[in-house]
């Protein structure tokens, strides 16, 4: 019995208050978690509104240290100094209240730095008093390598005391402790001096201080008039090289926050790219389709404008570059050809700081390439890719406490690229390891509400569980269904009805998307049993019987089929095409049956050439196989019924135009090539040739099977790029977004499947992924 359609159209929400029905207390159950579903949507939405950044007391600090231009004996920004009065923690320190005990040497950095602010200006002696015991109280955290240190610390903090030196602040240290700050502050200072330690060097200028070369510092000024996008380098250069835009850019700061200001301004794009691709990865961005749309048309318009804020910060610009490109949006790679080699990263300041982060960023745009001439991006996956394994290897990621989870990201990211990353398996992997710390550090410590929110990891579990209460049902369906139609009776077939739908609902796992996903999985348990019937289990007349009756179409069901092995077959055929022809109505406003049978037809007489090409035990040319072999890998019957329930309108035109069939062309081209690789030792023990053996045949023995294969992948890369081009291609693309992601869906299925062996056939490789995308709920602790 088919899923009716009133079933099949239902949101997420419908389906939690779906149980209503079944009694008060399910009813008043389901009505609630309705309830707290739309409202962690709606806190999701307001973050998009506004960016919150905790304020920063090393920065304000130093900000507050800033002369005035007309005055010098006063502050520029006295206002700051107010800030620092008001803002001091009751333990004395200043920095993030609620600190975890890992952060006690930032708090001491911010602490020294407050403290030097007073008494810059003489004043606040009480608050010094405090300021100078938490220090003292919690020195040995300076020398303490469990604790987490900020970028630059073992040169900011000694020219810090040697500030505090000068100003005669009386810091009760040992003259071995200060000694030892400093000596390590004077090697830091001399080591060898590359492009990125400069520019490190510079980003750091305020433990410098005198010593600094400010005016080579003022060459990493930006438009809006920072150093970095940093207020404390900023403000250290305002203090020893007055200049204009400096002042401009801190003003601006106290102008939009008041009092204080953050460590790093402006943040926006990153942070509202991170939301973006948090709700991507984490798979509830369908809940934000307007915000998510906002936000990358002005990332694209700031794209196009060359904003700094994107260009001159690699992890931004990979993020923007991957999420726009993904996204439909037209860019280009050359921002990225600053780091197509791994001696231009270590040239920069991130690369100095190996910034694991920055790195995997480059690693997922690199796989973005759609063009044959995009070297640069080659060049960037072979590079980060080595670099990422590198530091996997030697263990140098777990040594960041901020990089908990960077060790696990890095190795789900070599281990599942991006076209072999089904979304449901993907969703499930990030929301285990999403952190909900919002706590992040540069030169010292700084929050964000709207990166690591547990809302999105709570509205992630709870959509992953709905969908997955929905697929359970679905497969249900499917397990009856495949008995009613007598499938299970033809021994000489796989029964591989669980895999069909899991391959599915790994990727359109939507709950509005039923009629889709039972298309696919019903056509291709259909594939797969016509596929082995063509194969072995069927005799020469029993195929031309089947190919007579699909053609002829209006029998009598039960006659005119020379075995019940026909049969069974045609009535499953015919009842499934006229099931989702209808179905078409609904959806399109027009019957699509004769399609689907087109489709049908050409899978089963390309079947037959191949059937009778082993026969005849003739050997046809490379060429002369794929033009046939692409389409007998059987994706038509599967990809052609089901774009019709994934939303778009496509009329007889669109689903007829080359750009349609050359998509399906590439996909079963990749699907072929693939599955002849993994099947190439047991087709060539029966006897059989694809395309891995007529590489070898046709070299005159030159070939190797390792060559062979070598070059079929060569292939496989190319005509992947392809497809992804044509996918993410919008000016002259006349198939819908949405029909051209289910083709590539369809080909992130068939590189899973078969990335190391033969998944589809085997009953064991795919078994813990059925379990995880289908039957296991998820639960984590928040």
């Amino acid at each position: 019995m088919a899923l009716s359609r009133s079933h099949n159209l239902i949101s997420s929400s419908s389906l939690i208050s779906g149980t209503a029905n079944h009694g008060s207390k399910f009813g008043t159950e389901a009505k609630t978690n309705n309830l707290c579903f739309q409202r962690t949507k709606e806190r999701i939405e307001k973050m998009f509104d506004k960016i919150e950044l905790s304020f920063s007391p090393y920065d304000t600090a130093w900000v507050a240290m800033v002369p005035s231009l007309e005055l010098p004996q006063a502050p520029c920004f006295p206002q700051c100094i107010n800030w620092l009065l008001d803002n001091q923690v009751n333990d004395g320190s200043w920095g993030l209240h609620n600190r975890p005990s890992w952060l006690v040497k930032d708090a001491v950095l911010c602490t020294l730095a407050c403290v030097l602010a007073l008494k810059r200006w003489g004043i606040g002696e009480e608050q010094m008093n405090k300021g100078i015991q938490f220090i003292m109280s919690n020195f040995s955290s300076v020398t303490d390598e469990k604790q987490q240190t900020p970028i630059g610390f073992d040169i900011i903090f000694p020219g810090m005391i040697e500030c505090a030196q000068d100003l005669n602040l009386n810091l009760p240290l040992r003259s071995s402790d200060i000694n030892a700050m400093l000596e390590r502050r004077h090697l830091e200072l001399n080591r060898n001096y590359t492009a990125g330690r400069k520019e490190y060097l510079a980003y750091v200028s305020e433990g410098i201080g005198k010593l600094q070369d400010w005016e080579m510092v003022m060459k990493y000024q930006r438009k809006n008039g920072s150093l970095f996008n940093s207020p404390s380098t900023t403000a250290a250069a305002l203090t020893h090289f007055h200049n204009a835009g400096c002042l401009h850019y801190l003003s601006s700061l106290l102008e939009k926050f008041g009092n204080a200001v953050p460590t790093v301004h402006p943040l926006d794009i990153y942070i509202n790219l991170t939301m973006v691709e948090s709700l991507e990865s984490l798979g509830v961005d369908r809940h934000f389709r307007t915000e998510i749309k906002r936000v990358l048309d002005e990332t694209y318009r700031f794209w196009l404008q060359g904003e700094e804020e994107i260009f001159l910060d690699l992890t931004t610009c990979a993020t923007a570059f991957r999420l726009l490109r993904l996204n439909g949006y037209d860019v280009s790679s050359d921002p990225l050809t600053q780091f197509a080699e791994d001696n231009q990263f270590c040239n920069s300041l991130k690369g100095y700081l190996k910034d694991i982060s920055a790195v995997l960023e480059l690693y997922r745009a690199s796989q973005i390439t759609i063009y044959p001439d995009e070297s640069v991006l080659e060049k960037q996956q072979f590079w980060t890719s080595h670099f990422l394994k590198q530091e996997l290897s030697s263990g140098s990621i777990h040594s960041n406490r901020f990089s908990a989870n960077d060790s696990s990201q890095v190795e789900d990211a070599l281990k599942f690229p991006y076209h072999v990353n089904l979304e449901r398996l993907a969703h499930r992997r990030n929301i285990n390891l999403y952190s909900v710390d919002n706590m992040r550090i540069l030169k010292t410590s700084y929050c964000s509400l709207n990166i690591g929110n547990e809302y999105f990891q709570k509205l992630a579990v709870d959509d992953f569980n709905i969908c997955q209460s929905m697929h359970i049902e679905e497969l249900k369906h499917l397990e009856r269904w495949v008995v009613e139609k007598r499938l299970d009776k033809l021994k000489f077939a796989r029964q591989k009805q669980t895999y069909c739908y899991f391959s599915v609902a790994a990727t359109l796992f939507s709950p509005e998307l039923s009629d889709a996903r039972m298309s696919w999985a019903k056509n291709a348990v259909l594939t797969t049993i016509v596929d082995d019937f063509y194969d072995l289990g069927g005799s020469e007349g029993e195929l031309l019987n089947l190919i007579e009756l699909l053609e002829r179409w209006d029998v009598e069901e039960g006659k005119n089929c020379c075995s019940e092995q026909v049969e069974i077959i045609f009535s499953a055929l015919r009842s499934t095409i006229c099931e989702f022809g209808d179905k078409t109505l609904t959806w399109q406003g027009r019957n699509a049956t004769s399609h689907i049978v087109e489709t049908w037809l050409n899978l089963l007489q390309s079947m037959f050439k191949e059937a009778e090409c082993w026969r005849n035990k003739s050997v046809p040319t490379l060429d002369e196989y794929m033009e046939n072999a692409y389409a007998s890998f059987a994706l038509g019957p599967i990809i052609f019924p089901a774009v019709y329930f994934v939303g778009p309108k496509l009329s007889e035109e669109v689903v007829r135009d080359p750009e349609f069939h050359n998509l399906y062309k590439l996909v079963s081209t990749c699907g072929r090539l693939l599955n002849d690789i993994q099947g190439f030792k047991r087709e060539s023990k029966e006897g059989k040739l694809n395309s891995v053996s007529l590489q070898m045949t046709y070299s005159d023995g030159n070939m190797t099977e390792v060559e062979a294969i070598e070059k079929i992948k060569v292939v496989i890369k190319s005509t992947r790029r392809e497809l992804l081009r044509l996918v993410l291609k919008e000016e002259g693309s006349i198939v819908p977004r949405a029909c051209k992601d289910l083709i590539w869906k369809m080909s992130k299925v068939l590189h899973l499947f078969y990335m190391d062996t033969d998944g589809f056939s085997s009953n064991v490789e795919m078994v813990k992924a059925v379990s995880e995308v289908v039957y296991e709920p998820i639960s984590v602790n928040m």
